[in-house]
């Protein structure tokens, strides 16, 4: 009999998550933390000797290890207090955009000043703006229902702060972050029925400024014209892309085995971050990046139906942060797999739940157990059960 209840009890508890979320979502953080690994121990050898290759793995352990413990703090917080407490959220988020921007705060590496240094890690607010901005466009749109067919009334507000947002991504200058933010808050707003006369129109402005955007900026306009032909200048501006591409071509179908990359023995720059696709798809081939791609398509694709019966068992907001973090996981791995094959320019972007980060990963956590929280409200409310 005892047996039979721990057996009962087991099976509960599995059917109160999302199994195909909880396994797509490991299944890639183990990809990473073993992609990590081989991509990075080249250059942890020669940045710190041989006797601490390990160092990028450790170090990625020990972020991985703090975002699942995040984001079991974050499954324990009920979406409604989720909600309550955005403003103030975004308020703190936007507080550590301006900090990082500030002389003697923030951090700069390789001409970028995104990293806030607290002695042990550097902390990167642009990565905890597109899980907040994801909060805050959903309870914009649930509050502001009624008046997301007007210009000043529904689609002013959110504008102004996406540019004050927007302006502090690109001071710093972090176009990709701010490409990601802008998409998550235009996509809530859209799915949250906005005006189409409206979306059109700031669809139409947005694609105009990030035009201008490019030709103003000699540093963007060069990456465009590298990622048009990259074989143009091999060793200068398409340096990137071109051995990216060359370790897509050297993994073929099965690739050249784990461990056995080439293009990570300091060809391939940024290999462990924003590059461990390439690395990825020299040493597993094209079974491994099919494998990574589907993970993903199935993970987002659960995030979609999970807002769908959020809606459903009307939870407006709970619904619209579902898909939201499914666009944002959807995004900005779409960027980061084009620039890796080179259909996309070379962003600042890395692999989410893959690439090296300590802010990346952690805030990625942080989301997807914020999603599974919204499925297990679902399943409670499904059984009449408080949430």
């Amino acid at each position: 009999m005892m047996i039979y209840q721990a057996s009962n009890q087991k099976q509960r508890v599995m059917t109160d998550f999302d199994q195909a979320l909880v396994w797509s979502t490991l299944l890639l953080l183990s990809i990473g933390l073993v992609m990590i690994y081989s991509a990075s121990i080249a250059i942890a050898e020669a940045q710190f000797g041989a006797d601490r290759a390990n160092y990028y793995l450790l170090r990625h352990g020990a972020y991985l290890a703090v975002g699942l413990i995040l984001g079991l703090i974050a499954f324990q917080i009920p979406m409604r207090l989720w909600q309550k407490y955005v403003s103030y959220l975004f308020m703190a988020s936007t507080l550590l955009l301006i900090l990082v921007l500030v002389p003697g705060i923030g951090h700069e590496v390789n001409g970028s000043q995104r990293w806030i240094p607290l002695y042990v890690v550097n902390l990167q607010p642009s990565e905890f703006m597109k899980f907040v901005m994801v909060l805050y466009a959903a309870d914009y749109v649930n509050r502001k229902a009624a008046d997301l067919d007007y210009l000043l009334k529904g689609f002013l507000p959110i504008t102004i702060v996406m540019a004050i947002v927007g302006f502090l991504l690109l001071v710093e200058p972090d176009f990709g972050a701010f490409f990601v933010v802008t998409t998550l808050a235009m996509s809530i707003l859209f799915l949250g029925g906005v005006s189409l006369k409206i979306f059109v129109g700031l669809i139409s402005i947005l694609a105009a400024g990030l035009y201008g955007l490019i030709l103003s900026s000699p540093y963007r306009l060069d990456r465009v014209v590298a990622f048009m032909d990259p074989w143009a200048d091999p060793y200068g501006k398409g340096y990137q892309l071109s051995h990216a591409l060359i370790a897509f071509g050297r993994g073929e179908w099965l690739g050249v085995g784990l461990g056995g990359s080439v293009e990570k023995l300091f060809y391939l720059p940024e290999a462990h971050t924003d590059f461990l696709l390439s690395v990825l798809a020299e040493e597993l081939g094209f079974v491994g990046v099919t494998a990574v791609i589907i993970l993903f398509i199935w993970l987002i694709m659960r995030a979609f139906v999970i807002g769908r019966l959020a809606a459903k068992l009307e939870s407006p907001f709970s619904a619209l942060v579902a898909q939201g973090i499914g666009i944002w996981i959807g995004v900005q791995a779409l960027i980061n797999m084009g620039v890796n094959m080179g259909v996309l320019p070379t962003k600042g972007l890395t692999l989410p739940l893959l690439s090296f980060g300590g802010s990346s990963i952690t805030a990625s956590c942080i989301a997807l157990a914020v999603l599974l929280r919204i499925d297990w409200e679902n399943r409670q409310r499904l059984r009449g059960l408080p949430t």
